[in-house]
């Protein structure tokens, strides 16, 4: 997809989500949930930790419940350097929230490296505006649930 061929209403759900995820994995590091914890490791939001950390006070809604239907794929490496989209693999995950955060950065970083096509349902702007409002409204909860809503929606 062309710059000029994308839709005011998906530029802005797109910056939205963008804006919004930013400030979660802000409010991670804020409040000391972090990759790694080790002197002069990089400072990285602990996804992985939060997942472990909340995943009995999480419930689903019917927000993130969407998210786990729709079901974002990831590209991945096939055969001859081809690239195919598989799913993002939810396997070992032991909770909701694992499986719900995996799929809210596997949005993030479809937005975010771009160039996507040739997967089902790639181009379908429909779903892509669902996948954006849905993972929106689950970071929200998110920030509920972890009581990060001052970091979260706060102004410095």
């Amino acid at each position: 997809m062309r710059r000029e061929e994308i839709s005011e209403d998906i530029k802005e759900l797109a910056f939205d989500f963008f804006y919004w995820f930013s400030r979660f994995e802000f409010s991670l590091k804020e409040n000391k949930i972090l990759k790694s914890r080790r002197v002069g490791a990089n400072a990285e939001p602990g996804w992985c930790f939060f997942a472990r950390e909340y995943a009995e006070s999480f419930q689903a809604s019917e927000a993130s419940r969407r998210l786990l239907e729709l079901n974002p794929k990831r590209q991945k490496v096939g055969e001859n350097l081809d690239l195919e989209w598989r799913d993002v693999g939810l396997y070992d995950c032991n909770s909701e929230l694992c499986k719900v955060v995996r799929l809210l950065n596997t949005i993030r970083n479809n937005l975010f490296h771009g160039g996507k096509h040739g997967a089902e349902g790639w181009d379908d702007i429909e779903r892509n505006k669902e996948l954006l409002t849905v993972g929106r409204e689950t970071l929200d909860q998110l920030a509920r649930v972890a009581g990060f809503e001052e970091d979260y929606t706060g102004h410095y």
